[in-house]
């Protein structure tokens, strides 16, 4: 079974609910988040990467030392470390973990939050410094001799790296964006590219988008989904508890606006909103507009059986790695752990079986 579990892990506990205390680096809380993530059942963990925010690298390293399954999916910026030397501390904490790292590419949706990085390359030019830096990446990865490399953003001579990823030929590679410089730019590149959850129309359709400029260069990719998902034991416990998170979220924004995204995939969802407040089944947008669509944002609400359900739908388009994250992001891990994903697990273990079958009839 293909299916891939994400959660999330933060140095400190926070949500659009819940404002940050403590230190902003909790060592306790790291090894807490990861310890509940690999009980839950999640196959890998996000680290996400802020301009304010602690180094992620490091984060990953102490969850490694306090689990044994648990992956991780580390969120870079290209722009700010130089493609050869990030092959190298990739595949160094590659080996630290022992081929449990991923890493996911980020180009930057926002000039303001790349300019605090000292970074104001264009958008567009984000995207396609992405892609240099990928190919880079992988070169530094699996060339046994030096090798040289010129291309707009980046010029090496005898590159070289002794150390390679414990993982053949290299660690996964994720990234992701909404814009077309982003699909043509990174879909030709990615093992997986990451998708925020829109309705089930729009992502089929964005999907086969994807899918056209990777096959351009033969590159076959997968899919990764991310959610925001609010359980409860019945349909109107779901609803209620959605309805008290959209009301603290309300509070914790205060009078001011939400944001404007200037980000491609974050006006899409914005667009969606507008339409409807649910699509399909029980995806609710209205967490979206409260936050102004900034990241995972969408919820998708019901009983166990309504929201693995749900998931699966998305998983038969092709989303293989489904990233879930709460409000309430230790809690509800936990609840996710015992109700959602042996639900979901169970939901694609049955369609795996009904498609084998399927294919063999064919074949008959």
């Amino acid at each position: 079974m293909s299916l891939e579990i994400i959660g999330w892990i933060a140095p400190r506990i926070s949500s659009e609910i819940i404002s940050p205390s403590g230190p902003v680096f909790d060592l306790k809380v790291i090894e807490k988040t990861a310890k509940i993530h690999e009980k839950a059942g999640f196959d890998r963990v996000l680290i996400g990467y802020f301009s304010d925010a602690p180094e992620g690298s490091m984060i990953a390293a102490h969850a490694s030392s306090v689990t044994n399954e648990l992956k991780f999916l580390l969120a870079h910026r290209p722009g700010f470390v130089a493609p050869t030397l990030a092959a190298r501390m990739l595949a160094t904490l590659d080996q630290l973990t022992k081929g449990r790292l991923g890493v996911h590419i980020i180009a930057g949706g926002s000039d303001v939050d790349q300019a605090k990085d000292g970074d104001h390359t264009e958008h567009s030019d984000r995207y396609r410094r992405s892609a240099e830096y990928i190919k880079l990446l992988k070169l530094t990865w699996t060339n046994s001799e030096p090798f040289n490399f010129e291309g707009k953003f980046y010029k090496t001579r005898e590159t070289h790296s002794l150390i390679k990823c414990y993982q053949e030929p290299h660690i996964p590679i994720y990234g992701g964006g909404g814009s077309n410089a982003a699909i043509d730019s990174l879909a030709p590149h990615l093992n997986t590219f990451m998708l925020w959850g829109e309705p089930l129309k729009e992502t089929r359709e964005f999907m086969t988008l994807v899918r056209n400029a990777a096959e351009k260069t033969q590159n076959s990719l997968s899919f990764s989904l991310s959610t925001r998902p609010i359980v409860g034991d019945t349909e109107a416990q779901a609803w209620e508890k959605a309805e008290n998170i959209l009301s603290r979220a309300t509070a914790m924004r205060g009078s001011a606006a939400a944001p404007k995204p200037s980000n491609i995939g974050s006006q899409r969802i914005l667009s969606a909103a507008a339409k409807n407040d649910i699509h399909d089944s029980c995806l609710w947008m209205k967490l979206a507009l409260v936050t102004g669509a900034r990241g995972n944002s969408t919820a998708l609400v019901g009983t166990p059986d309504t929201v693995a359900k749900a998931m699966l739908e998305y998983y038969k388009l092709g989303a293989k790695s489904l990233l879930i994250r709460g409000y309430d992001p230790l809690i509800d891990a936990e609840q996710y752990g015992r109700e959602l994903i042996p639900k979901l697990r169970e939901l694609v273990k049955g369609y795996e079986l009904a498609q084998h079958r399927n294919k063999n009839r064919k074949c008959t």
